[in-house]
């Protein structure tokens, strides 16, 4: 089911603009931005107030950080599909 709606996505989204498909892009960049920019300040803080849990929250950062870029990387492809159509 979800092949159909990335399909049908990726069909609607062949007749954008290519300059409007590069202004949703940059909107939708913005999310993911702020998202890793909280997910690290929140790393620093916990890492300040406790130095011994450092290593366990290195590596909850840097496995939520992966899912937050999967989301700018996505919005990426979009903006290849839209504009190479």
């Amino acid at each position: 089911m979800s092949n159909i709606v990335l399909a049908q996505a990726a069909e609607s989204a062949a007749g954008i603009n290519p300059g409007l498909a590069a202004i949703g892009y940059g909107l939708g960049a913005i999310g993911p931005g702020i998202g890793v920019g909280l997910i690290f300040a929140a790393v620093i803080n916990g890492t300040a107030r406790q130095p011994e849990a450092q290593g366990k929250l290195q590596s909850i950062a840097f496995s939520t950080f992966v899912l937050t870029e999967v989301l700018a990387l996505i919005g990426i492809v979009i903006y290849f599909l839209a504009s190479v159509g």
